[in-house]
């Protein structure tokens, strides 16, 4: 109804019903549940180190009685989710500008975050703004670095390098192992492959000459 501003109409107080309808509306205008979100910055980039926190704003504006919109303020200090079980994790940390999704703790739980285990609320707010959780994912763009599954394989894919480390690495083809590489270099010690030491090796039976050397001992 032009002119008429707020969150009422006429019929608002028409009945009990109605009444008691509104301010139950109003009540449920305060919970926070889930709500799509932006990064604007995070306390980690990628090191190793424990889960850090993020910086999020909610991207559905707020709304006044007279439908003026009102963007959200940043919420700072947000814990960010990492897959991880014990000590084994994947370290993806959020970057600035992306989107996911938030969720809001039922009960205050800033004493819980600061103990990392049972504690009481640090207060009587419930499914408040600063309780948010961030998860990460949705509406992102095309990955430059990745990990792909799918009906032809897994692809493990990175634009700069890829390095694997461990004391021992296990590489096993049922049929074949193929390196393709216009320079490609194997280097370290004790590196066998189909059963034979190949680095480091040495070639038997080999006299001064210009023929090639014997297989590999």
């Amino acid at each position: 109804m032009t002119g008429v501003y707020g969150f009422q109409d006429p019929a608002t107080t028409a009945n009990a019903y109605n009444t008691l309808e509104f301010v139950i509306k109003q009540l449920q205008g305060r919970v926070q549940t889930i709500s799509l979100v932006r990064v604007e910055a995070c306390s980690n980039s990628g090191g190793l180190s424990p889960v850090g926190t993020v910086d999020m704003t909610v991207l559905a504006n707020l709304m006044t009685g007279n439908r003026k919109s009102v963007p959200h303020g940043v919420l700072t200090g947000r814990p960010y989710l990492r897959i991880q079980g014990g000590q084994n994790a994947v370290i993806i940390d959020p970057q600035k500008g992306d989107l996911g999704l938030a969720v809001f703790c039922s009960r205050d739980s800033s004493a819980v975050i600061a103990a990392k285990g049972p504690a009481n609320p640090g207060s009587l707010r419930q499914f408040d703004w600063a309780d948010g959780l961030y998860l990460g994912g949705f509406l992102n763009d095309t990955p430059t670095q990745y990990v792909r599954f799918s009906s032809t394989g897994i692809e493990l894919v990175s634009p700069t390098e890829i390095t694997l480390q461990a004391p021992t690495i296990s590489i096993q083809g049922s049929s074949s192992v193929v390196i393709n590489s216009p320079a490609n270099t194997i280097a370290g010690g004790h590196t066998s492959i189909d059963g034979k030491m190949f680095l480091p090796h040495f070639h038997g039976g080999v006299q001064t000459g210009g023929g090639n050397s014997g297989p590999v001992a």
